[in-house]
């Protein structure tokens, strides 16, 4: 009831076959589901719509946004980067395997540091890798507001059991300072 703030407004349901899972940026809802990458525009949070947006992917897992670009943990197809400047038509860029390195993709974290930003990803039986998005060594374009990934697998780690999740630690925009 939207004359009565105090009352709790009800969101409508959204039918996504196969959600695993979301992250909103803004005022869109990004979710990978059975059909891949899916976009929500929730600017109205009780009338969801869902887009005709998607990127299709055989095996979408977790999902990542960061400014203009979204990172997908998409299974054997590796890490999957999207562009999303355009939310309601995203752009499939690359999908990183580092030559097939990257087997089994279950999540995906992004972290900055200075003018380098990377990837830390889950890789099933693989172990934890680290991906390197930027550095000014890849990418002459490093500065501004979300210049083009140059990914390249930096580092590895072979875990004990299968990687399947990542916590995420400091998530900060340089943006903000």
């Amino acid at each position: 009831n939207l004359d009565n703030p105090m009352q709790p407004q009800v969101a409508s349901t959204i039918p996504l076959p196969g959600a695993r899972a979301t992250a909103i940026q803004f005022r869109y809802l990004f979710a990978t589901t059975d059909a891949g990458l899916q976009v929500i525009d929730v600017t109205d949070p009780t009338a969801p719509r869902i887009t005709e947006a998607l990127v299709t992917l055989a095996d979408a897992r977790k999902i990542y946004p960061v400014r203009t670009y979204a990172y997908v943990a998409a299974g054997r197809e590796g890490l999957v980067i999207v562009d999303i400047e355009n939310p309601e038509a995203p752009r499939l860029v690359q999908r990183f395997t580092a030559d097939g390195q990257i087997k089994d993709t279950w999540d995906v974290q992004v972290g900055g540091a200075y003018a380098s930003l990377f990837a830390y990803v889950a890789d099933g039986n693989a172990g934890l890798k680290v991906i390197q998005l930027m550095s000014p060594d890849s990418q002459p374009n490093f500065y501004g507001f979300s210049p083009e990934p140059k990914p390249e697998l930096i580092a590895w780690y072979p875990t004990e059991r299968p990687a399947m999740a990542l916590s995420e630690g400091l998530h900060r925009d340089r943006a903000v300072d």
